[in-house]
């Protein structure tokens, strides 16, 4: 099973996003001719004020960024992993930070809403406030892309192990991990943390990021901010078998489902876990 993760440089224009979003996914297709296709998280629109975020949200399956996905998925017959993307509430002045999953034909297989909000001071005194936009999700979801169960999570979820052990309880094989992680987080914590997950659940663990730059906030109180990139596939051994360059782009990795259950039954923790509580 070969895959392709989109690494992008999103900004608070929906359209321009689409545009770079379809041209990446194109290339990867052209050039590496993936099975399964993952975009990084709120790839449809990143940055500008709470407005703007209601605004861009759409209805899966109705608005412009999921169809683009379905039509995609269909056009070139491949599984898209559509990151995350700003999913409208009716009556809410929130949205959820929402992926959802296409089969070959396009069709919706999975819909997974972001469980836990990234709501921290940075180490530069910065505050992030995820909940004041984004409703978090309750719901843990996993879905089977040609024989392999892949579970959902997105970005700040990475910090929370018990997650990824519930979604290994569900069968996962492999786990997708959609991202904006800040640069100042990211160049401590994104690869170690990743690697963790990777070690910890004995999975394949497909890692999709933001790179660059975004603006938040509205004139003339606007500021810049930076999220790390690097996006990665690691091994159920915990190795890094495919990264990401600076930059917007792709890469792709081949996965051996297989590999899961020969490290699984050199080191089965699962049957030693003790749960305690």
């Amino acid at each position: 099973m070969k895959v392709a993760l989109i690494q992008m440089n999103s900004v608070s224009d929906k359209a321009a996003n689409l545009a770079a979003a379809r041209a990446l996914i194109d290339r990867a297709v052209a050039e590496e001719k993936p099975d399964w296709i993952a975009l990084p998280e709120v790839w449809d629109f990143i940055g500008g004020d709470r407005a703007g975020k209601l605004a861009a949200a759409e209805e899966i399956g109705r608005g412009p960024a999921s169809t683009l996905m379905a039509e995609l998925a269909a056009r070139h017959g491949v599984f898209i992993h559509a990151g995350s993307m700003l999913e409208r509430i009716a009556g809410e002045d929130r949205v959820h930070n929402t992926t959802v999953a296409y089969d070959r034909s396009g069709r919706e297989v999975a819909r997974y809403r972001k469980i836990h909000m990234f709501d921290i001071t940075g180490p530069d005194g910065t505050p992030y406030r995820e909940s004041a936009a984004f409703k978090p999700g309750e719901t843990l979801v996993t879905y089977d892309c040609d024989g392999v169960t892949v579970g959902c999570a997105i970005c700040y979820d990475l910090r929370f192990p018990s997650l990824f052990q519930a979604l290994v309880d569900r069968g996962a094989q492999m786990i997708a991990l959609p991202s904006a992680f800040t640069l100042q987080t990211g160049k401590d914590h994104w690869e170690v943390l990743c690697r963790a997950r990777a070690i910890e659940t004995q999975t394949w663990f497909c890692a999709p990021a933001q790179t660059g730059p975004h603006t938040v906030g509205k004139a003339p109180k606007l500021e810049t901010r930076m999220t790390f990139g690097h996006s990665l596939v690691i091994d159920p051994w915990g190795h890094v078998t495919a990264r990401a360059s600076d930059g917007a782009g792709y890469v792709a990795a081949r996965i051996d489902p297989a590999r899961v259950g020969k490290v699984r039954a050199m080191i089965p923790v699962a049957g030693h876990r003790v749960r305690l509580g």
